[in-house]
C-alpha cells in the first residue's frame, strides 16, 4: 500500500490560517496553535459585533426621532403610540431620514399625527 503524507494539506492549511490572522500582535500571527485560538475568538466577536451593530443603529434612529420631536413640542414615545393608533407604518429608519432631511414633510406627518 502506498505511504500518504499529509504535508501539503497541512501546510496549506496553515497558510490559509495565518493568512487570515495576519496584522494580529504577538505570536498570534506567527504560530499556528495561538494563531487558530485568536481566529476562533474573533470569529465569535464578530458575529456578536454584527448583531450588536443593528441595536445601535436603532438607538441612533430613537435619539434623533426624539430631538426632531422635542423642536416641536413632543416625546418619541408619546409620537410612537399616536403613530400606531393613526395606523401608519413608517420605520424609525425612515422617519429619522425624513426628520433630518425633509423637515417639511417632517411636520406634515407631525401634524397629521397630531390632529
Amino acid at each position: 500500500m502506498v505511504r500518504v503524507k499529509r504535508v501539503k494539506i497541512k501546510n496549506k492549511k496553515r497558510r490559509r490560517l495565518l493568512k487570515a490572522v495576519k496584522g494580529y500582535r504577538w505570536g498570534r500571527k506567527s504560530k499556528k496553535k495561538m494563531a487558530r485560538e485568536a481566529f476562533w475568538h474573533a470569529m465569535v466577536h464578530s458575529y456578536r459585533g454584527r448583531k450588536e451593530k443593528k441595536r445601535v443603529q436603532r438607538r441612533l434612529w430613537q435619539i434623533r426621532l426624539n430631538a426632531a420631536l422635542r423642536e416641536r413640542g413632543s416625546k418619541y414615545s408619546i409620537f410612537m403610540h399616536k403613530l400606531k393608533e393613526k395606523n401608519i407604518k413608517i420605520n424609525r429608519k425612515i422617519l429619522s431620514q425624513i426628520a433630518i432631511e425633509h423637515k417639511d414633510l417632517f411636520d406634515k406627518i407631525f401634524e397629521y399625527v397630531n390632529s
